[in-house]
């Protein structure tokens, strides 16, 4: 486990920015060192160990990028169709017998690999059979239709780096390449509760004046969108000590503890004295709405990040504070959100020098122009703006206004995981 010092994070100055927060934590936590070997067909997601140099090319032999007809580029019509008598068929996964002979042609197919002698090919389609010979047409370029050894990725060439989070397309490559196994960081253990006596998980009794627990679950569906391996703690109740106690039975064991609730500075939130007896706390005073009061913490050289209990703040502050800590812990590269321009239609006020984010969805405009629409009610605890929008409006820390027709960034909910 990585272990931190209880000062690491000490800070006591004025309300933080989202990136100074954030910087702050991701260059101060110790990612995990643990190595472990996959199968390729369970190493989505996860974070490659090592850099994987290309053992052969890609693609490994010259072959034909369409269905045609071979030939040498010395042969090539240069002002009238000519006819070619053929010399041979090479269907994908055959190879040749013997090398292409000088004027004439074999029948090939996409990814058959080209016979010696030959380096360009003509599209079936560009010529036409005649009495057993081929017509090829004046005018190709030598060298056409052809995919040379090399051409995707050259032998020995660092394709895949580590602290990559391995997608698909980067499991297909590994598969090319004819690798069965992949070295990657273990999965990241987290720990996650809530707390608060007004909550009960789904399937318990509740009584009148209790919700059901949700954010709980939301952040243990986002934590495992990331890779994490989970312990649900379930929902620690208002008592400091029982709560301490908890935190230190589970420090030692895990890389990351996420908390929901019980953050902020009323005389019914007790994680802040309930951390502060078992280890330190700081309480990021983040310059962002929806989830300004977050908490980073320190037990036992474990990392503990507290999220407001607004669902909609939580979501919020697990996108911009705990997706970028995990992937520090982890030792995964930084995935920036990189917003995507699109038109508000709507107005809205804020306060300078705070970051916030607006629910929103996307239509496309009489003039094909995609606009963003705010969602028609405000509040953090909304569950029913995050199920019935398409992603968020970030709004930086010098904007004051948004008018109808101004371009505004967009993160869509599909690419904040």
């Amino acid at each position: 486990m990585a272990q931190l010092s209880d000062d690491c994070f000490a800070f006591g100055g004025p309300m933080m920015s989202v990136d100074e927060a954030v910087g702050l934590i991701t260059a101060r936590v110790t990612a995990v060192t643990e190595i472990e070997t996959v199968t390729l067909a369970a190493s989505d997601g996860r974070v490659l160990a090592g850099d994987i140099a290309a053992p052969l090319a890609l693609p490994p032999f010259t072959n034909s990028a369409v269905d045609g007809y071979a030939v040498a580029s010395g042969d090539l019509p240069q002002t009238d169709a000519c006819a070619f008598p053929l010399s041979g068929r090479l269907p994908a996964g055959a190879s040749a017998q013997a090398a292409l002979k000088r004027g004439e042609a074999t029948r090939i197919f996409t990814g058959a690999p080209m016979p010696d002698g030959a380096d360009t090919v003509f599209m079936q389609e560009d010529v036409h059979l005649d009495n057993g010979k081929v017509v090829l047409p004046a005018g190709l370029k030598p060298g056409a239709n052809v995919r040379p050894a090399g051409e995707d990725i050259p032998l020995g060439h660092v394709a895949l780096q580590a602290g990559q989070r391995l997608r698909p397309q980067d499991v297909a490559l590994a598969a090319a390449f004819g690798l069965t196994d992949l070295s990657v960081v273990r999965r990241l253990r987290v720990a996650v509760f809530s707390t608060g006596d007004e909550l009960v998980s789904p399937g318990e009794h509740r009584a009148a004046a209790q919700l059901f627990d949700s954010n709980r679950f939301m952040l243990m569906a986002m934590l495992r969108r990331l890779g994490c391996e989970i312990s649900d703690l379930g929902i620690l109740r208002d008592e400091p000590t029982a709560l301490a106690s908890a935190l230190r039975n589970v420090a030692g064991a895990h890389d990351l503890i996420l908390t929901t609730g019980g953050v902020s500075t009323g005389e019914e939130d007790h994680v802040k004295a309930g951390v502060e007896a078992v280890g330190k706390l700081v309480l990021w005073r983040m310059a962002i709405k929806p989830g300004r009061p977050v908490a980073m913490g320190i037990i036992d050289g474990t990392p503990l990040i507290g999220l407001p209990g607004n669902p909609v703040a939580s979501f919020v502050t697990f996108v911009h504070v705990v997706r970028p800590t995990v992937l520090a812990l982890m030792g995964a590269r930084q995935e920036p959100l990189v917003p995507l321009p699109v038109r508000a239609a709507f107005t809205y006020k804020k306060k300078t020098g705070r970051r916030e984010y607006v629910r929103v969805n996307l239509r496309d405009a009489h003039d094909g122009a995609r606009e963003a629409i705010k969602f028609p009610r405000e509040g953090a605890g909304l569950l029913s703006s995050l199920v019935d929008t398409d992603g968020l409006v970030e709004l930086g820390e010098q904007v004051t206004r948004v008018e109808p027709g101004q371009t505004v960034g967009f993160l869509s909910y599909a690419n904040l995981m």
